[in-house]
């Protein structure tokens, strides 16, 4: 249950993580609260830094509250690429995870939205069921940090539901999967510190590709999961949107994440 409850605290943090030339730079500080069914398990924060063509992006997550009694776990997580007028570019990614028992790491360069290497330890264990990632699979994709960042080319309303209407194509270093959002609804949000203003509610679903192990009950439990969503909200000067709350459901309970921090500026200061 312990590593069940450091899983979806890490993997909602993953979740909070382009424009054309000429777009104003912008900059997000975000703090989050991670809990499920209601109790406090992790924080998280993100940082998003974006220029005229190109954007970074740092988060870390750490086990709080109950947990922190019988369980410590940490993560980080960094990404940063090129920014064009139809899609983000990303050039690297880097995560690490640390618990009681292991340490994760991953590792990706990418260019052209194609992953050139690949460094994953401890290394992805051979088995007979898991559907192999081909090269192919490696080939107009995002890294999950990157995946976050919605990009709306054009000029109209950035919180249109159309905005929500999409595929995300990811590699995350083990499987490849694309996220299809659709649109829900759109709801005021309010941070402690900082935003307080609309955010477009989207569901997700979950579609593996490859990497995966199809007979595994975690993954048809995800394939078949309606309640998957995330609250995005704009960045400023920019033409992106970026995770404010996230909610997952699992077995033991709705996983939550939400900002109770979340302070925004564009290259004027505002």
């Amino acid at each position: 249950m312990r590593r069940n409850l450091f899983t979806a605290t890490l993997a909602l943090a993953a979740m909070t993580v382009a424009s054309g030339p000429g777009h104003a730079d912008g900059r997000v500080d975000a703090r989050y609260r991670i809990s499920i069914a209601g109790l406090e398990l992790g924080r998280a924060s993100l940082l998003i830094e974006v220029a005229s063509s190109s954007y970074v992006a740092s988060g870390s997550a750490r086990i709080t509250g109950v947990l922190q009694a019988v369980s410590q776990g940490r993560g980080t997580a960094g990404a940063r690429g090129a920014l064009g007028r139809e899609r983000l570019s990303p050039q690297a990614f880097t995560m690490e995870a640390v618990s009681d028992r292991k340490v994760e790491a991953i590792r990706l360069v990418l260019a052209a939205n194609a992953v050139k290497d690949v460094a994953v330890e401890p290394p992805v264990k051979e088995s007979s069921d898991r559907v192999p990632v081909s090269d192919a699979d490696k080939k107009g994709v995002l890294d999950p940090m990157t995946g976050s960042l919605i990009l709306v080319p054009g000029k109209g309303d950035l919180l249109a539901a159309d905005s929500c209407d999409r595929t995300i194509p990811i590699f995350d270093g083990r499987q490849r999967y694309d996220l299809a959002l659709s649109y829900v609804r759109t709801e005021a949000v309010k941070a402690e510190n900082g935003y307080a203003g609309d955010a477009l509610v989207c569901r997700i679903a979950y579609q593996p590709v490859s990497g995966h192990r199809p007979d595994r009950s975690a993954v048809k439990y995800m394939m078949k999961n309606k309640d998957i969503y995330v609250w995005l909200v704009p960045i400023p000067g920019t033409r992106l949107l970026m995770p404010f709350r996230a909610s997952v459901a699992t077995a033991i309970g709705t996983a939550q994440l939400e900002a109770v921090s979340f302070e925004a500026s564009d290259s004027r200061g505002k």
